[in-house]
């Protein structure tokens, strides 16, 4: 697995703040879990435990005239665009004051102002979004790129391929970013796809792809920064395929029979908090209490989420049929 060594160099002051923006993202999505077994939370859940190098990896190298297109496993990636953690709970209960004003809940988190356009429900369904949006840039002449988050179940969507084709056609400024956890929904790659190396697909666009470690929060953010500065010194698109492992089932309603358990243990030891926890203790760079530290921080900023959550109004019967159409400006 090739992988770019552009910074992988550690401090103490980035290993905390990977380490500390890791743990905001599992102890909101463990904290979800729950919820949702007490029935606050309603509807699709997909969780994102394991896969939160990617998100802080990747997002952590963007800029806020950046968009960013997610995929309906997003919450992780809300977070480090900025959407605040108030709003984001407030969102999985369905309440007014959440992202998307409690319309969209767990897979259709928005947040204009962030530049941060979902969440999408449909597989493969932020591809073009992020193609449009990219050419937009590029019409105008701006300086942002576009980022787009998807899973390896995507590649097999005809608008994999016609995004992947006119981006590198018209050499637009476009991140494409493949999470790659080796089941999509429930069937391992190798069941349905018969080149099960996603970047060659990329490859075979005339398009820079590169295969990265997914559970590694640092290889991530090094191949991310490299392949951002191509992009924005004018060298069209860059495809990174993030070799990643979901630690929870696809969704809350999946009872994962398809997966082995053994298997999955073994990929929770190489967890990305796990592995980079060990590596910084090892290199004196933190500690357990500063573990420990961060954790509690995280779990008191979820607890306030929470209770923001649980204190909001639900939207008003008179509203409901709001937004089904455009308004008109004042």
């Amino acid at each position: 697995m090739s992988t770019d060594s552009t910074d992988t160099t550690l401090d103490r002051e980035r290993a905390l703040t990977l380490l500390r923006q890791m743990l905001r993202i599992r102890q909101f999505e463990d904290r979800c879990a729950q919820l949702y077994t007490e029935l606050k939370i309603r509807g699709f859940l997909h969780l994102y435990n394991g896969e939160e190098a990617i998100a802080v990896g990747v997002l952590g190298c963007l800029e806020a005239q950046d968009a960013v297109v997610a995929t309906y496993r997003e919450h992780g990636h809300a977070l480090m665009r900025g959407v605040p953690m108030d709003a984001l709970m407030a969102e999985m209960f369905g309440k007014r004051t959440g992202a998307s004003g409690g319309r969209g809940g767990s897979m259709h988190v928005f947040d204009v102002a962030r530049r941060f356009y979902g969440g999408n429900a449909i597989v493969g369904g932020g591809l073009p979004i992020a193609t449009g949006l990219a050419l937009a840039e590029k019409l105008a002449r701006r300086a942002g790129i576009a980022a787009c988050f998807f899973g390896e179940g995507a590649v097999a969507e005809g608008e994999f391929h016609e995004s992947l084709n006119l981006a590198a056609l018209w050499r637009l400024p476009v991140l494409f970013v493949c999470e790659n956890n080796l089941y999509a929904m429930g069937t391992a790659l190798s069941r349905s796809e018969s080149v099960t190396d996603v970047r060659a697909k990329a490859a075979a666009y005339g398009m820079p792809a590169l295969a990265v470690d997914g559970m590694d929060v640092v290889a991530v953010q090094a191949a991310a920064r490299s392949a951002v500065a191509s992009i924005r010194a004018g060298n069209g698109p860059q495809f990174l395929e993030c070799r990643t492992y979901r630690l929870r089932a696809h969704s809350m309603f999946d009872a994962q029979l398809y997966r082995d358990k053994a298997e999955v243990e073994a990929w929770r030891a190489r967890g990305p908090l796990i592995t980079f926890t060990t590596r910084c203790k090892a290199a004196g760079l933190i500690s357990e209490a500063d573990f420990l530290q961060l954790q509690k921080e995280a779990d008191a900023e979820v607890d306030a989420a929470v209770a923001f959550a649980e204190s909001s109004e639900w939207e008003a019967i008179e509203d409901l049929e709001r937004w089904v159409y455009a308004e008109r400006p004042a």
